[in-house]
This record gives structure tokens, sequence and C-alpha cells, in this order.
């Protein structure tokens, strides 16, 4: 029998303890039994356990201590109460502490076998859970950005090719296009990236706390100042600084930048000597900085150290062949992450998303899964997961046709239809959502000519699921 699982066993009965790391070990798990509470506290000490099969009432060391240093030192184990004082008080006490599960003597096998299975997949899961958040972590801190559009391959040539130079890179194109994972691609793909990657939104903070956070300052450089600070810049060295918003630094912000571009050095706030720094910056703006420049508000000297190569990154409503792609990455994120079985998004969602503007872009895209995942309560995304807002926008059926708009009898034919089509071709439940009754809707159906189409539909796409 292949099983899986550390078992450690504390039972100060030694019948009942050779009993039980019996049972445990003819399940294939690998047991460990002690007779004493202190013994236990010595062997989680040295190592972990899966789960933690304990008596309660032991003398010197009781199961509620061997409890809390399991939970102390292992919390994604379980422990499971065993004792001969089957009470409610003990057991409300020990569930309180954390333990996963009570059984009372005298306790019937299967049950222990039982208890035992439950806690080693729950520890399974919560494992497997933590591992797989890891990796995405890992994987997003590869920075693997998500497209099959051509455009977006042509940038990522282009970042991929300018990575090693180390020159400066300019980063236009809406809120929540990507332009921050375009920077840490950058970095990733450089010979900087074992340094550090910094990212800062100049548009976020003030003047005095941008130069501060920046720039750094010496000791008692102001009230308050009682130690020098390294600011980011400093810090960044040997690595990349992403300045989000470059458009909203002050002038006087821009002329410290610019020394720090062409001289490769800045000067803490109160210092008196240059501090020499060797960091890449990356800058980016959802605004035209070409316009910003024609009008004053940014330097023009500044604007074209920054501009060594420039990549505008495109809206998604203008590479809308992502949207499935990036929907299925986020839909494996977020099932993750929260631990939920939701593997498919509704033909009609992807069809709504698919023709939504998306002012938000990715950002916003992945807001709208992340929202399906949480509200979903089977395997798949529907309409009425979304925000009523978005389902609001589903407007098919107010479309111009051929340039016209379509008439009242068109629209009802193809919302008629979309109904049909959401339900399944279920009549009866189209007939509620349609607030009809069942013989109105045949009516309709056999006067528009829509019950064989429904009909192979639901056949051929639902698994013939119908009334």
């Amino acid at each position: 029998m292949e099983q899986t699982g550390r078992i450690l066993v504390v039972e100060d009965e030694k019948a009942a303890l050779k009993n039980l790391v019996h049972i445990m070990e003819g399940e294939g798990y690998a047991v460990k039994g002690v007779a004493k509470g202190s013994e236990a506290l010595r062997l989680l000490g040295e190592s972990e356990f899966d789960v933690v099969l304990t008596d309660l009432r032991m003398e010197e060391v009781d199961g509620i201590e061997v409890l809390q240093r399991s939970r102390e030192l292992y919390p994604d184990s379980e422990v499971i109460m065993i004792t001969a004082y089957a009470s409610i008080p003990s057991a409300v006490e020990t569930m309180k502490k954390g333990a996963y599960d009570y059984i009372a003597k005298p306790f019937k096998l299967d049950e222990v076998r039982r208890a035992v299975k439950s806690a080693l997949e729950r520890v399974r899961l919560r494992k497997e859970n933590a591992r797989l958040r890891e990796q995405l972590e890992r994987y997003e801190g590869k920075v693997r950005i998500i497209t099959q559009n051509a455009l977006m391959r042509g940038l990522l040539e282009t970042a991929l090719q300018i990575a090693p130079t180390d020159c400066s890179v300019l980063i236009t194109g809406e809120s929540g296009t990507g332009k921050e994972l375009f920077a840490r691609y950058i970095h990733f793909m450089s010979s900087r990236a074992e340094g550090p990657f910094f990212a800062v939104n100049c548009g976020a903070l003030t003047e005095e706390l941008l130069s501060n956070e920046l720039f750094g300052h010496e000791k008692e450089a102001f009230t308050g100042a009682a130690t020098m600070k390294q600011g980011i810049i400093e810090a960044a060295s040997g690595g990349t600084l992403f300045l989000d918003e470059i458009t909203e630094m002050s002038p006087a912000m821009q002329v410290k930048l610019l020394r720090v571009l062409q001289e490769k050095e800045l000067m803490r706030l109160g210092g008196t000597e240059p501090v020499p720094v060797d960091v890449r910056i990356v800058a980016a703006s959802n605004r035209d900085i070409a316009e910003a420049v024609r009008e004053g508000s940014f330097r023009q000297d500044l604007y074209y150290r920054l501009n060594v190569v420039t990549l505008n990154i495109p809206p998604l409503s203008e590479r809308r062949d992502d949207i499935p792609l990036l929907s299925q990455y986020f839909l494996k994120k977020y099932a993750t992450l929260m631990s939920k079985d939701v593997r498919e998004i509704s033909p009609s969602v992807i069809s709504l998303l698919g023709s939504y503007d998306f002012p938000g872009n990715v950002r916003e895209l992945e807001n709208i899964i992340e929202r399906g995942v949480a509200m979903a309560n089977g395997g798949t995304i529907e309409l009425a997961h979304l925000s009523e807002d978005l389902k609001d926008l589903d407007i098919k059926t107010f479309r111009r046709k051929q340039g016209r708009l379509p008439s009242l009898e068109e629209q009802e034919v193809t919302y008629i239809k979309w109904v049909l089509e959401e339900t399944g071709g279920n009549k009866t439940r189209a007939a509620e959502v349609l607030g009809i009754d069942r013989v109105s809707l045949w009516r309709k159906i056999k006067k528009y000519g829509l019950e064989e189409p429904t009909a192979e539909k639901s056949s051929g796409e639902q698994g013939g699921a119908g009334e």
C-alpha cells in the first residue's frame, strides 16, 4: 500500500501505543511512537511530522503542550487528540487551540484511519497550495509577459535586444498596460539581473518626500534626521530603478535626476560630497512626454537622456487576441491562490470580454477574472459572476447591422437566441429569464425558426443538455 506521510504517535498506555503504531504502519506511513509528551517535544524539535496523534491526558507534558509546540513549529501540520476523558469541554478546548480532530477512547480502528487520512489530505492540499503559490511568485518574478500579439512580440524582441546595453529606456502607454512589467523584464534580462530592482511612482509623493526617498539625507540634515538615510537611487546601485509617471516630477527634481544620468553621482540632502552611483534608469508615463516638453513642464535635456529607446505599450483594446490567453492565465493564478476548482470561462464571458474596451487595460482584466473566480460557485466563470456594470455592457443585441439600427423584431430574435444559448437550450429556464410562459416561448421559437439551430447547438456543444 503506497502512502505518504510522517506520523508521530504519543500515547502513555503501552498497549494503545503499540496498537496505534501498528495501524499507522499498516497504512504505509512512516511512524514514530513515544510514550511521553516530553519525548514528543524533543522529536518535534528535531524534525517535522505531517500528523501528530497524541493522547490528551499524560503526566508531566500533556497533549495540549504537544499541540501547542507542534502548531508553533509546524503550522502546516495537523494534530489529532485521543483521550479516554471524552467530554465536550476538553474537545472544545483542543479544537480552539488548533487540533484538527478529536477521538474518544475506546476508539474504533476505522475511525482513526479516517481521521489520519483526512488530516494528511488537508496537509497535502495546504502544502500543494503553498508550492503553487511559490511557483506563481517565481513565475512572475521571472517576468514572463503573456502575449500572442504580433506587436507585443515585436516590443519584447526590442526589449530583449536592448536589455544588455545598459541604456536608458522610456516606456509609454496607458495605465494598466504593463509598463512596470516591461521594466522588470528588461532588468531580469540584463547583466544587472542579480542586482536590486526598485519601482517608484513619482506622482504618489510630494516633491519633498520624493526627494528624500530618491536621494536620501545626511545625519542632522533637518530636524528629526537622527541618522544618515541612503536614498533609493543609491540603494539601487548595481541594479535598475523604474520611475513611473516621470512627467509628474517637479522641475527641481528633474534637474537632480539629470545630474544622476549625466555624472553618475548624486548629492544627499545636507551633504557636501557627491556619492557615486551605478544605476540604470527606466522611466515611464501614461502622458505624451513630447507634448509635456513642448508645454515646458518637462525638461528637454532630461527627455533626451531618458529617451534613448522608447517602448510604446499598446492598450488591451488594440491587442484583443491576447484577451483569451490573459484570461486563462489569470484564471489559473487566482484559482490556485483561492484554492478553488474553477477551470473554465464560459464562451459568453469570453465573447463579452473580447468586445469590451478595457479602459483599465490588463490590470482591469485581471480584476475581472479575480472577481469571477471569487464569485464562481462551480467550475466555470459565467456572466452572472461578473460585476453589474460589466454585465450591463453586454449590449450585443443593440449593435448596428450593416450600418443601420436593427428592428425590434430583430432585437427580440437575437435576445431569445442568446438566452437559449446561455440556458443550454433549457426552454423552461429560458422562459423564466425572458419573463414569459413556456407556451409564449414556443410560439416565438416557431415564429422565428429558432428550434433547429438551438437543438443542434444544444446537442453539439452542451452534451445534449435540454429541459
